[in-house]
């Protein structure tokens, strides 16, 4: 049986899409006597309901959770909620949703809540996290999407990519499992430097989540 993961995702999904697709692909390569995918989808979960990543996981029959801080906490309470506060409402239902789905470990595409609280320690060497940059360089709060790719061309650097991590405690500090490199080039800006990486995240998030799900790492 193939090793079932949980996709957490805040916006539109491109990375859970490369997912679902080597899922198919292979799983159809297996019926000619090829090797299955070694992992399986069994469900997305969004921090925000209008995220396109949630129409990309229901038109391929994934489950989906809406886990926002409404959703989780009732409207009352996020109203007055701080952020930790609603971290570590969010980390506690994904928590209490991945045993529901028996999800045997956790799959950050592009994911922005940062995760708190018993999750981290339940599912150690099991939540892994894409990030669209080389760590531990331009890494922490605040680093996600066009901001990172802003903050890379300021500093004048010569390549990026993006890196797997598993989650710990921090804010992407996890210990590295892989890495994907481009170049930076003159005249870039943060929407043609990010043209250039999306592909390699996609094929470090798969290669990534056929690690863990194969025991390899």
């Amino acid at each position: 049986m193939a090793f079932s993961v949980v996709v957490l995702i805040s916006g539109g999904g491109t990375n859970l899409q490369a997912l679902i697709d080597e899922e198919k692909a292979m799983n159809r390569a297996a019926v000619q006597g090829g090797e299955p995918c070694p992992y399986h989808i069994c469900a997305v979960f969004s921090d925000r309901k209008d995220a396109y990543g949630v129409e990309r996981a229901k038109a391929a029959g994934i489950p989906v959770e809406i886990v926002s801080p409404y959703a989780v906490m009732g409207r009352e309470k996020a109203s007055v909620a701080d952020a930790e506060e609603k971290r570590l409402a969010i980390s506690q239902r994904v928590l209490s949703l991945a045993k529901e789905y028996d999800a045997k470990a956790i799959v950050l595409a592009g994911f922005l809540t940062v995760l708190r609280g018993s999750l981290i320690d339940e599912y150690k060497g099991k939540i892994i996290n894409l990030h669209p940059a080389l760590l531990p360089k331009f890494g922490g709060e605040g680093m996600w999407g066009h901001h990172v790719h802003e903050a890379v061309i300021a500093a004048g650097e010569k390549e990026s990519g993006c890196t797997v991590h598993f989650v710990d405690a921090g804010c992407d500090t996890g210990k590295i499992i892989l890495q994907k490199k481009v170049p930076v080039l003159p005249g870039d800006t943060p929407d043609t430097l990010y043209a250039r990486i999306a592909p390699e995240e996609h094929k470090a998030l798969v290669e990534a989540v056929k690690l863990v799900a194969t025991g390899s790492i």
